[in-house]
């Protein structure tokens, strides 16, 4: 290595070694910067670009739109709810009137059940009387009584059974005994022994006969 005349060792290594450090403090400090640019940038982008699911922030105030829907929402579900009682409430109505209706029914037919025998007691002692005494006034009496009591049964919905010269039909005759006859024929009914009624078409006792054989 040819030296230069005047230049000392020493002196051109402390010089290569300042520049050396003067080189690499400038590339840290472009580098530093360039790295502080990008950050900033980065910031300012994700500030601009909006959120992809459009969520609102903590309390921002929801749209016009969405309100005047939940509350149309909420009035229809009321609505839906009001029907619904309206309904149960009906039914429950209906119901109880039913109820009510077959429970005074019931009450009419045993009420009614109970009265037949004064019934046939009053047939069965108007037909024991003499004809001599038919009109006498205690026998008159009997029979006004007798028709008012089966007018009341009557517009209550009571009617007798027909059985003789009819055709025997379980629903209505309860047959007792077979009998014979030259006047009817056989399967009519050709004796009533104890007379029977309807309530309102339902059979609140049947007819008791006696069928042709």
């Amino acid at each position: 290595m040819n030296e230069q005349p005047g230049t000392e060792p020493e002196e051109i290594m402390d010089e290569t070694v300042e520049e050396t450090t003067d080189e690499t403090v400038d590339k840290a400090a472009d580098e530093t910067v360039d790295e502080t640019v990008d950050e900033t940038g980065a910031e300012e982008a994700a500030e601009e670009t909006p959120d992809p699911e459009g969520a609102a922030e903590p309390g921002a105030q929801a749209p016009a739109g969405s309100k005047e829907k939940a509350v149309q929402e909420k009035v229809a579900a009321l609505e839906d709810k009001v029907k619904r009682q309206m309904a149960e409430f009906d039914n429950f109505r209906k119901r109880t009137a039913k109820e009510k209706e077959q429970m005074f029914s019931m009450g009419e037919k045993s009420v009614i059940e109970k009265m037949l025998p004064i019934v046939d007691n009053f047939e069965r002692g108007l037909a024991a009387v003499p004809e001599s005494e038919k009109d006498s006034a205690i026998v008159s009496g009997m029979e006004m009584v007798y028709k008012q009591l089966m007018k009341q049964l009557e517009d209550l919905g009571v009617k007798p059974i027909e059985a003789v010269g009819k055709e025997f039909d379980p629903n209505f005759h309860n047959a007792v005994m077979q009998v014979e006859s030259d006047e009817f024929e056989t399967g009519i009914v050709a004796q009533e022994f104890q007379k029977g009624y309807t309530y309102h078409d339902m059979v609140i006792r049947h007819s008791m006969v006696g069928v042709v054989s």
